[in-house]
């Protein structure tokens, strides 16, 4: 079974060139890529530069993606807050929130998705964690230990199928060595995606583990994707690995008593 994940920072739908919040815009560029599964960054709720919408709630109903969920990172200055998304094809039947946040610097988090896909006459359940990491190098990789250490991810069985992404602000492309050593895959060369109208960076990133291959990956070059927002969004095909009939696999074996 192939999926098409995206991951998209949307900035709050305002255009990185025009500055106009232009919700149908991100709509538009999204419908097009017939995505399954969603993890969109700087999504707003309840604040005054983008009309007080609910932005999940807005995009998901534009969509057609009845399962979704959003956690707010940052409060803003007048009203609202701002944070992560995820949104899905398939049932979402547990969310919650990791918080990343480093002492003195902005608050940041991953959004815990958990999904149930049927493949193979079986519900197989698939984990979704959406970043969205600090500025400075030595935060992401505090941020990305305290993600590893953290329940639940710590206590996933490692062929548990398991899709990280968003937008890892990787300015130098070392996250990926951090996640490897985990049993995490990516695509080494990925694609740039920041500023969306000329990118020289490769900001934001797919990662996968467990029962789960990668395909493809590749960033939107439409026109619209351009002007949206200020990073371009990328899509991973991803293929789900038929069902061990055994057992399906969420959480590590006990240990063995002494």
């Amino acid at each position: 079974m192939r999926l098409k994940v995206l991951s998209y920072n949307i900035h709050k739908c305002i255009g990185g060139v025009d500055r106009k919040y232009d919700p149908s815009r991100i709509v538009d560029v999204i419908r097009k890529l017939d995505v399954d599964i969603l993890m969109l960054q700087e999504v707003d709720a309840g604040v005054t530069r983008s009309r007080g919408d609910k932005q999940c709630d807005l995009l998901g109903e534009e969509l057609g993606l009845p399962y979704r969920t959003w956690y707010p990172n940052v409060n803003v200055r007048g009203g609202g807050q701002y944070g992560n998304a995820v949104l899905s094809r398939y049932p979402l039947i547990e969310s919650s929130n990791l918080d990343l946040t480093c002492r003195f610097k902005k608050a940041r988090s991953a959004l815990h998705a958990v999904l149930r896909v049927r493949h193979d006459d079986v519900d197989r359940t698939i984990h979704v964690f959406n970043m969205h990491l600090g500025l400075a190098r030595y935060e992401r990789k505090l941020q990305l230990q305290m993600f590893l250490d953290s329940h639940p991810f710590a206590h996933l069985h490692h062929e548990t199928p398991i899709i990280v992404g968003g937008d890892l602000n990787d300015v130098y492309g070392g996250l990926g060595d951090l996640l490897a050593p985990v049993g995490f895959r990516g695509i080494e060369r990925r694609p740039l995606t920041f500023p969306a109208w000329g990118p020289v960076r490769a900001l934001d990133a797919i990662f996968v583990r467990g029962d789960l291959d990668f395909m493809r990956l590749a960033r939107c070059d439409t026109d619209l994707a351009t002007r949206a927002s200020d990073h371009r969004p990328i899509v991973a095909e991803i293929r789900l690995r038929p069902h061990h009939h055994h057992h399906d696999k969420d959480h590590k074996p006990p240990s063995p008593r002494p």
